[in-house]
This record gives C-alpha cells, structure tokens and sequence, in this order.
C-alpha cells in the first residue's frame, strides 16, 4: 500500500521543509482525516525561486531539441514505471477514483512523449526576397513561466504546466493546488530524476494572493500561465497587466449538451451519464446543461436519472467506486446551495440532492429537470456532480441556449443530421466541441476556451507556441 509522502517545496533542487514556516493540513476527502502538513512559502523563499529561474531559463533556453526530448521521454517513461504510487496519492488527495488517476498519469505520459517529438517541430520559415536580402521568422523560449494548477487533476494539471515550458526552453515556477501537492511533486520529481537541470523547474506553495502577488510582480516572470476559475483567471490577469506578461488562461465552463430528437439516445445516454460523474463533476469541461429537444426530453429524462441512480459512490480506493467524494469541504456545500436555490425556484429533483454518510465530502448524483433560467445553478458553474436537463423546442432555440451564458470551453452536441452537425460547429461558441462523443481532447490537440473561459491553448503545437515569442530579423 502507497505511503502518503512527507510534504515539500523544492527549489533550486532543493527540498524546503516546514521548520518555522506556516503550514497547510492536507485532507482526505473520502475520510476528512489530516494526511500531511504542507510548508508554505515566505516571501525569501518566492525571491530565491525566481533568482534560480531566471538561472535556469539561461541555461535552458540553450539546450538542444536531443536533451529536452531526452527529459521528457525520461520523465514519461518514470511516470509509468510509478504510476500505481502517483495514481494512488493523487486519489488520497482529491478523491477520484484509482482508475481514473491511473488515466491521467497515461495522460501526462502521452502529453510528454508528444512534446518529446515537438521540440524538433518547432520551425520558423524564410520570406520570399529579392537576391541579397534574407528575411526569417524563428521561434524563442519567451522566458521563465509562472505556472498555477488547480486541484481537480492533481496529475495532469501539473503535467501541462511543466510540460510545455520545458519543451519550448523555458524555465518555470510551479504554484500547484495546496490540496494535492504530493501530486504535483510526484510529476516535478520525475522530470529532476530524468535529468532535468535543477534550475529549470521548481515547486511552491503558499496563500494563493501573496505566491500570485509575488511572482506576477516580478520582471523575471515573462509569461502566466493558470487553470482555474474565471474570477480569479480575471484577477490574475489584471496583476499580469502591469508587466505586460504573456497569459494562458484556461478558466471555468457551464458545458452544454445538445441532445436533438434524430440523435441514438440509447447512446447518448449511455456515454453523457457516465462523462458527467466523472471526477464527482469536477472537470472543467463537465457536461452540464443538457439542452433536450422536447420530442424526447422525457425519454431523455428519465433514462438519465435511471442510470444515474445505479452509479456506485465511494472511497476512489475501493474496488467498484464509480465516483469518489468531493475534493473538499467547500464543494458539498456549493452543491446544497446551488441545488436548494434551483429546487426553491421550481426545479423538480429526480435523485441525489444531498450529501453521503457523516464522514469525508461525499454528495449523491443528482438530477435536476426544467431548472428555471434564473436559477443560480444555470448561470454558475456548479463544478459537482449534477446534470440539468430541460427542454427546449427546436435547433434554433437549442443553440440560442448553448451560447447564451458568458462561458465557451466545451460543448457536445448528440445528432445523426451531417448538415445539422456542421451548422453546430460554426454556430456554438466554444473552443471544443464534441459530435457524437466526449472526446474532446489529446496530446496532439489544442485545449483552451472561448469567451469568459478564457484564452490561449495547452496541449498539441499551440500548448508549446504559446511558451515561445516570434521574432522576424531582416538582413540587407
């Protein structure tokens, strides 16, 4: 059985223990039972990390396309060899089940192994000019990166932040959630163990206004780069704004699900009501709002709820766990808000709608139907396990819905019309859209938003562009 680690920060190769510092307790979700003391960052410790990125980034920036690829392929061959022991401490942080922490170490395997091969892709091109003039276009590292993962994928959250500055010759900060940093350090240490330079990546943690604060006001820092909800995405960026940095913002969703009358419902429900339990609901580009066309909303309805009801909720360690609680305290609590507000409007409640047990944050899957819009669960996203569904009248109206709140990270659409299928594409206001299924991402694939779900792309080329700047030199 894994062990719970000691916890750390580690900067300039180094561990930083708690002596004298301030502390975070780390908690199971699944039990509310303290599993670790997290130290916490001074203001020294934040200005020692950024003297050794900006080291780091002068040693990096010059390293060859062989020795990143070396790193990265080292790292993703190390997270297989221990992915059972960081699949289980990822789930004795958030709470997810083991089989789902096990997909995304392959995740970061596979993200890793892709940026392993982009580093030697990363071409710029020669202009067209007349004889004795050259004009290029090349692609730099832009420079040390402040990177901030959220807690809902302790794993691969910390793997797209890392990953994508080291393939493009940067050097970064890691500020990972304090709810999960065994995770985050679990992937950090494999990228040191593959012979990542010391200075190049480095993990702190602290109060996430004095890290951000700290770090974004510094002219080391050249590029944000965050996940996480659209306020603070909002408030970062404004600190961002003062030094001119590049920003990636991934930032919240309100995904929504078009379910059209030609659709294989048998299909769709099989799939979507298996998506939107993943994680307990705690995925940013959770399905949310299914949008039913009325010719078979009840048909819809009823299934959904039906095998719903049939989902197993548990400790993410036990054999059979279909979902695991929620991540932390602050989560059921949003859900009874959420749900109470919308039942209170009028909503009907078809299962779940309260929380599991007396210990841990578990919350019973739950199904709302015909949410009034004005209901703060149909404008906030709920980040939990509840799906609502309401029905609407035709594909006008259905795609008016989808685009009518502020947010556009992901969307899915369920229909067997190729024309109608192509008319959603153009019309939904999202940065992925899935037909048909909920694959909607890759390591070949860019991820990122729309709209209030923010800007910019991780994974795929884009998720290494986006840690280089463009410069055109032109020689007479």
């Amino acid at each position: 059985m894994t062990q719970y680690p000691s916890l750390h920060m580690i900067i300039d190769g180094q561990r930083v223990q708690g002596e004298g510092r301030r502390t975070h307790t780390v908690v199971n979700p699944a039990t509310g039972e303290t599993i670790g003391e997290l130290p916490l960052a001074e203001a020294a410790d934040l200005d020692r990390a950024l003297e050794v990125a900006a080291k780091g980034f002068r040693i990096w920036r010059d390293s060859t396309p062989q020795q990143r690829a070396a790193v990265l392929q080292g790292a993703a061959r190390l997270m297989l060899e221990r992915q059972e022991d960081l699949a289980r401490i990822a789930t004795m942080e958030e709470g997810k089940t083991l089989p789902e922490a096990r997909i995304e170490v392959l995740m970061n395997v596979g993200l890793f192994n892709f940026y392993a091969g982009e580093v030697f892709r990363l071409y710029g091109r020669t202009l067209v000019r007349p004889a004795g003039q050259r004009s290029t276009i090349t692609h730099e590292p832009v420079g040390p990166v402040a990177a901030f993962a959220p807690w809902n994928f302790p794993l691969g959250n910390p793997g797209r932040k890392l990953g994508a500055p080291i393939a493009a010759g940067c050097s970064v900060i890691l500020k990972a959630a304090e709810e999960t940093p065994a995770s985050a350090l679990g992937v950090l240490q494999c990228l040191l163990d593959a012979g990542l330079p010391k200075e190049v990546a480095q993990a702190v943690f602290g109060v996430p206004d004095e890290v951000s604060r700290h770090l974004l006001g510094s002219p080391v820092i050249r590029k944000l780069s965050f996940t996480g909800s659209t306020v603070v995405g909002k408030h970062l960026m404004r600190l961002a704004a003062d030094n001119m940095l590049r920003t990636t913002m991934e930032l919240g969703g309100h995904g929504p699900v078009l379910i059209f009358g030609d659709a294989d419902v048998d299909k769709a429900l099989d799939t979507m009501a298996a998506s939107k339990y993943r994680n307990a609901g705690q995925v940013c580009v959770s399905p949310t709002r299914f949008i039913v066309e009325e010719n078979v909303f009840e048909r819809f309805r009823d299934g959904f709820a039906e095998r719903v009801g049939r989902i197993k909720v548990g400790n993410g360690l036990e054999d059979g766990s279909q979902m695991g609680p929620m991540a932390n305290a602050r989560r059921p609590e949003a859900m009874d808000r959420l749900i109470g507000d919308a039942i209170t409007r009028g909503a009907r409640l078809h299962t779940g709608g309260e929380r599991i047990g007396n210990a841990g944050y578990f919350y019973a899957p739950t199904v709302l139907s015909e949410v009034p819009l004005d209901a703060a669960i149909m404008n906030e996203e709920p980040f939990g396990p509840v799906a609502l569904i309401n029905p609407f009248s035709g594909e006008e109206a259905m795609i008016a819905e989808a685009n009518r709140l502020p947010y556009g990270l992901a969307a899915y659409a369920w229909t067997e019309s190729a024309s109608r299928q192509k008319r959603l594409t153009r019309e939904i206001e999202s940065g992925m859209i899935g037909l048909n299924s909920t694959m909607i991402g890759g390591a070949d694939s860019p991820f990122g938003g729309v709209k209030w779900s923010g800007h910019g792309a991780e994974d795929g080329p884009e998720g290494v562009l986006a840690c280089m700047v463009t410069k055109a030199v032109h020689e007479g």
